[in-house]
């Protein structure tokens, strides 16, 4: 959640500055810091996962802002550890 606060923080910064819409997508940050890991993840998971997986699911994921991504996998960890705690104060 805290990749996600800083990303809408530097995003928001650029839309102010540009005095437009201005977000950057996930892949776009992923290719900017490891260009061969994204090449590799691509490689991975359509070699040996599903070829097919990675065109429409994950290339939408990458196209996603950073605040979204993160938030979202954020929000679901919070979720699930708070499922955890509740699972342990009923038993």
């Amino acid at each position: 959640m805290a990749v996600a606060l800083v990303a809408i923080v530097l995003d928001g910064t650029r839309t102010i500055a540009a005095a437009q819409w201005t977000i950057k997508p996930l892949g776009q940050y992923w290719y900017e810091w490891s260009p061969a890991t994204l090449n590799l993840s691509q490689a991975a998971v359509q070699r040996y996962v599903d070829p097919s997986l990675w065109d429409p699911v994950i290339l939408w994921i990458l196209q996603q802002p950073v605040w979204i991504s993160f938030g979202a996998l954020g929000f679901l960890l919070v979720w699930l550890g708070d499922r955890r705690r509740r699972r342990g104060e009923l038993a």
